[in-house]
């Protein structure tokens, strides 16, 4: 056990050295879930010392604003050395992995897949529905696995298709509906890993979120997927500022 121990953090030791700090792979703005604008968070990505960008801000079938959106991300580069990048997140909300992409995507240099909600075939399942389900005994910890990593399979591949891909606090919804990860077994791990190299997708290791653990960031690195720090950062003072990714 204590060998097993020693080999997960030797892992998640070389996934941290492995990654660039100097790069904030997801960032949100006041044009959605973030509080500031896209001036003010570059001003505080320069503070803080990063030299690349991603601007993530949270995105669906009926946004309306990334034309504005990208227009300001291009100004704001005219202003800084740092490069910056346009993205969107978009949500997996069917299991087979369909994702609610905004009308126009053509703005868009990445998109970055979440699953924030469990996607069941009549519509994805808020976390206390999960878990009422959960108490009820209608669903299963293992079932709830399979679950998240297929439909995260199935919108990374997806989400390939339209543009580079990335994927956003991976597993996180397990912890929100109360499923320790260790849920997650090695085969479902393998082919995640398996999918992300396939698509080329990389994965964002979220400073807000706390998220993938200690335990799923080695085995992806042990699986050769490529691993990006992102702060998630909602305000500008908690860009490019790493606690969790250090500690990991």
């Amino acid at each position: 056990m204590g060998a097993e121990r020693e080999s997960v953090m030797d892992g998640a030791t070389l996934a941290a050295a492995a990654l660039d700090l100097g790069a904030d792979a997801h960032v949100h703005t006041g044009f959605a879930a973030g509080r500031d604008s896209v001036g003010v968070v570059v001003s505080a990505a320069d503070r803080a010392g990063l030299t690349s960008l991603t601007f993530a801000d949270q995105a669906g079938p009926e946004t309306a604003w990334l034309s504005a959106y990208a227009d300001a991300v291009r100004r704001a580069q005219r202003r800084t050395e740092l490069t910056l990048r346009v993205a969107a997140e978009v949500e997996v909300v069917r299991p087979d992995g369909w994702l609610a992409l905004p009308a126009d995507i053509g703005h868009l240099e990445a998109l970055s897949v979440a699953v924030s909600r469990l996607p069941m075939a009549d519509g994805p399942l808020g976390a206390r529905e999960v878990r009422a389900m959960l108490a009820a005994g209608l669903l299963s910890a293992d079932q709830v696995a399979e679950l998240v990593v297929t439909a995260t399979i199935k919108g990374v591949e997806r989400a390939s298709r339209y543009a580079p891909s990335q994927l956003a606090r991976p597993l996180n919804l397990l912890a929100q509906v109360g499923i320790d990860d260790a849920a997650v077994t090695p085969e479902l791990l393998s082919a995640l890993a398996s999918a992300c190299r396939s698509s080329g997708t990389v994965v964002e290791i979220s400073e807000a979120w706390r998220s993938p653990s200690p335990r799923v960031v080695a085995m992806l690195r042990a699986a050769d997927v490529t691993l990006v720090p992102a702060s998630d950062a909602r305000y500008a003072a908690e860009v490019g500022n790493w606690q969790y990714l250090r500690r990991v």
